[in-house]
């Protein structure tokens, strides 16, 4: 009789508390900053085509084997809009195997691939995990919109711009310094 009063009084003092986990499905509790989801492919606006040219090493270099795909001769290319000759055609993922260890995004040369912070894989059906092209460009495009992302090679062409514009004002703030300089020593010696 004593332990069932004892825990019908540590029941009442638990239900009391504050709940320390969200109710999952419908509620989310925020994503930490660094925090890191599946792969998804980038989308090259400009040009309306993905950054992936399909050379595989990403698909090489995975230590669980969850990708596959194939690439086909761009279209673009031969029409001049694009200076990719090669181009994705089919890209899949299985994202029930995929470890998050970001080695795809690491070896890419094309910044084709990035990780997203889409993290939910729950589905009905067993290849319900399996992401398309599709699906993985889409994933792709709500992180680059999210994020601001502009391509590695986008950021080093502004950068190299950048420093090539404030070359010439460098050189020419240097002059006007060298100038008054010189002015301030014939000020001087003329007195």
């Amino acid at each position: 009789m004593l332990s069932t009063l004892k825990g019908m009084l540590m029941t009442l003092r638990t239900s009391l508390r504050k709940p320390v986990t969200a109710q999952y499905p419908k509620e989310h509790l925020p994503l930490m900053e660094r925090q890191v989801g599946f792969p998804a492919l980038t989308w090259d606006a400009d040009v309306s085509e993905p950054y992936c040219v399909g050379c595989m090493v990403c698909v090489r270099m995975c230590p669980t084997q969850c990708m596959s795909g194939t690439m086909i001769d761009n279209p673009h290319h031969a029409e001049g809009k694009s200076t990719r000759r090669k181009i994705i055609e089919e890209f899949e993922i299985n994202l029930g195997r995929c470890i998050l260890c970001g080695l795809c995004v690491e070896v890419c040369n094309f910044d084709a691939i990035e990780m997203s912070h889409e993290h939910e894989i729950s589905h009905f059906a067993r290849n319900g995990r399996r992401s398309d092209l599709p699906v993985l460009l889409e994933m792709g495009k709500k992180y680059q919109s999210e994020t601001n992302w502009i391509s590695p090679a986008v950021k080093k062409a502004a950068i190299a711009a950048e420093k090539a514009a404030a070359a010439p004002a460098a050189e020419a703030g240097e002059t006007k310094e060298d100038v008054s300089a010189v002015a301030d020593e014939t000020e001087g010696e003329a007195k």
